[in-house]
């Protein structure tokens, strides 16, 4: 049984494609520990990364806490975290951990955590239990901060439509054609900071918006697209509707990388709140 306020079929979306996930999406960028650590303005002893998936938010903490718990109820995703801290060596080991378990049913003492984050997760949370159970296990001036980055990344406007209009149509076909306990739900990103504000655990939010500029094949930009849990989920129910599309859009992409390696922007929005 899972926690109440949690949907399995929010958890399953992201089984089946946890290597193809890791290998295509960015790492949270070095910036959110420099925000984060600038707002709660003491060393950071303990973080728990929410929904941290296969730890590409998690790892970044390393140098910066003296102890990381990445929480992530998807044994796939969570597999892959496990692998990487298992290849990254004693010292690593020591300081990060990865443990199962839901946003509103934390495995932490009252007041204790310093931060909590959520990457690209906060939109698959019951906002309201969510908040409340931040609210209990940060401790006085701790950071809750979920932060997003925008899809699909800063390239070029064909492009960019091409995804825009694929990851749509696997939506559309999804919602026709999964049945309703397999379709997943996602809470408006849009009502994060709000969700944060009306919650009444924090004396102080606001949203900080900054970009990450990366280097982008055209292997990793169609991979990116490919690693959309919408565009997953169709595959998984064998519909094929989405093979000419994704053709188009894997010509598209190619043609405009001509074989090079090119910058891309990820643009980021974190909606940030102070215990």
């Amino acid at each position: 049984m899972i926690p109440e306020g949690n949907l399995q079929s929010n958890v399953d979306r992201f089984s089946g494609f946890a290597d193809k996930y890791d290998q295509h999406r960015p790492e949270a960028p070095s910036l959110v520990v420099e925000i984060i650590s600038r707002y709660l303005e003491r060393n950071v002893e303990l973080v728990a990364d929410i929904g941290c998936g296969t730890g590409l938010s998690t790892f970044i903490w390393k140098d910066v806490a003296r102890q990381i718990v990445g929480i992530e109820p998807n044994p796939d995703m969570r597999g892959i975290a496990q692998r990487k801290l298992e290849a990254a060596g004693t010292t690593t080991a020591a300081t990060i951990s990865f443990q199962s378990g839901f946003s509103n049913n934390l495995p932490f003492e009252d007041g204790t955590v310093d931060v909590i984050t959520c990457s690209q997760s906060f939109h698959w949370m019951d906002p309201e239990s969510t908040l409340q159970e931040a609210g209990r296990v940060l401790a006085q001036g701790g950071v809750f901060a979920a932060f997003d980055c925008d899809w699909p990344p800063v390239l070029q406007w064909q492009v960019e439509q091409a995804y825009t209009e694929l990851i749509a149509k696997a939506d559309a076909i999804l919602e026709q054609e999964a049945p309703i306990e397999q379709q997943a739900h996602k809470w408006n990103k849009d009502q994060h900071l709000s969700n944060l504000h009306r919650s009444g655990q924090f004396r102080y939010t606001r949203e900080i918006v900054f970009h990450n500029r990366e280097q982008c094949d055209a292997a990793r930009y169609t991979g990116l697209a490919l690693s959309q849990g919408g565009i997953q989920s169709v595959f998984k129910l064998g519909n094929r509707t989405l093979d000419d599309d994704l053709a188009h859009f894997v010509k598209q992409v190619e043609d405009h990388f001509q074989g090079k390696t090119l910058d891309i922007l990820f643009s980021y929005r974190m909606r940030l709140g102070i215990k």
